[in-house]
């Protein structure tokens, strides 16, 4: 059983089987990053066809552009993270990430036809994520009780992935009515990640601790003998979880997979390929995955709470690798359009927020946001390296041979990461011993 919210250590535990509240703080984040979500996505889910059919660049100048802007975010997590656990000052500096995405819609709308003032604006969008993200799940982590963390980035990701689906459609619903004016989809959604940090003012606490509902630090895992012992102190700076041997099998876990994972752009490009589906539908490809991730996010966090979070991003990395398989299989193209957006789905609700659920027992008290953000940059950094080479491969050697190298790296890490991976033990403090390895 986890200690009350309250904060008190004799406060009595949560009986069996009674579901707990979800936190404010978690709805009030869900609330901030679905209309964030729904302003990021109008652009995402244009922006393929806005580069490569509408200014003409080669996939590998399309890897370029894409592993920037997830490649950009890399120091700037670490620096966000480091900076927010300084005084507790994640709103100030998560709202400082989301008003530098907002306007660099404004970068996108001005760029023109441009590419190094393209290539600006998503630095500045990734750079504007980077900061914010580490902050924002770091007061996930510490506005949940430990055995729910799953749960609530479930909640959170699910709330976030209804604003991925309303983006793509409300794209659609402009490009439709301008005539495929791409620059009144920009400014429509750097009004909308404008509402967004409006939001984030209104609705998201400051700093924890100053209200009298503050709930205490998550805890670590439970150790041998059924008790979970109060988390470390803040020391050793931003690199203070890396003292942790599981910690660390988790941070070059996400780094193995991440350089295996090719980015949902590359994917829906060669899905739009195989099926020759007309430019307009093209943004609707993303609103599959969406919805699968949407319906699957919050069961995915329950059963990683219940069962260990370990597994379920180990099944949810062999989704993505069914993926790129079907993308390979001489299958109908409907079927290998079914297929793809399920997998990727089931990819997204099993992996996402059940990385920061994994890695959250593990980090030093009052370094929250720094340990998430070493684990974030470990991805982002891997992501960018897996966009650059996918895009050269493909561009010198046909997106096959691409697809099969994608494929053959990602099994790879798999296999390495079944034996990395620490196994956590589940929600419910079981009455003999846990083991930790």
């Amino acid at each position: 059983m986890y200690l009350a919210t309250t904060g008190r250590r004799d406060a009595p535990p949560t009986p069996s089987g009674v579901r707990r509240r979800v936190p404010g703080t978690v709805l009030a984040l869900g609330a901030v990053s679905l209309v964030t979500d729904v302003s990021s996505e109008m652009v995402t889910a244009v922006l393929p066809l806005y580069l490569v059919l509408g200014l003409g660049l080669s996939p590998l100048q399309f890897g370029l552009l894409d592993g920037l802007s997830t490649g950009a975010t890399a120091l700037v997590r670490l620096l966000g993270g480091a900076t927010a656990d300084r005084g507790g000052r994640h709103k100030l500096v998560a709202g400082l990430g989301y008003a530098l995405s907002a306007c660099s819609r404004l970068g996108l709308l001005l760029a023109g036809g441009a590419t190094g003032w393209i290539a600006t604006a998503l630095a500045a969008d990734r750079l504007g994520k980077g900061v914010r993200t580490a902050p924002r799940d770091a007061l996930i982590t510490l506005h949940s009780p430990p055995e729910d963390l799953g749960r609530a980035f479930g909640i959170h990701r699910a709330m976030d992935t209804t604003g991925a689906l309303l983006g793509p459609l409300a794209a659609f619903a402009l490009l439709t009515v301008t005539a495929d004016a791409y620059e009144t989809v920009f400014a429509v959604s750097f009004s909308v990640g404008a509402f967004g940090v409006l939001l984030w003012l209104l609705l998201v606490p400051g700093r924890r601790g100053s209200g009298p509902a503050a709930p205490p630090p998550a805890r670590g895992p439970i150790d041998e003998t059924g008790r979970r012992p109060a988390p470390p102190r803040a020391r050793g700076g931003l690199f203070a979880a890396t003292r942790s041997p599981a910690y660390r099998r988790i941070v070059l876990c996400a780094g193995l997979l991440g350089a295996a994972t090719v980015g949902d752009a590359f994917l829906y490009l060669l899905l739009q390929r195989r099926l020759e589906l007309d430019a307009t539908w093209f943004p609707f490809l993303p609103l599959g995955a969406a919805a699968v991730y949407l319906l699957l996010a919050v069961p995915a966090g329950r059963l990683a709470d219940r069962t260990g979070r370990r597994g379920p991003l180990l099944y949810g990395h062999g989704a993505l690798l069914l993926a790129y398989g079907l993308l390979l299989a001489p299958v109908p193209g409907g079927a290998a359009l079914v297929g793809v957006l399920l997998l990727l789905g089931i990819f997204y609700a099993a992996t996402d927020g059940v990385l920061m659920a994994l890695a959250g027992p593990y980090l030093t008290e009052g370094r929250q946001a720094g340990g998430l953000a070493l684990v974030q940059t470990a991805q982002a950094l891997a992501r960018f390296v897996a966009a650059v080479a996918f895009g050269a491969v493909w561009t010198a050697s046909g997106p096959e041979t691409a697809l099969v190298a994608a494929l053959v790296a990602l099994a790879a890490a798999l296999c390495c990461a079944a034996r990395l991976l620490p196994r956590t033990p589940a929600a419910p403090a079981a009455p003999k011993a846990l083991r930790e390895d």
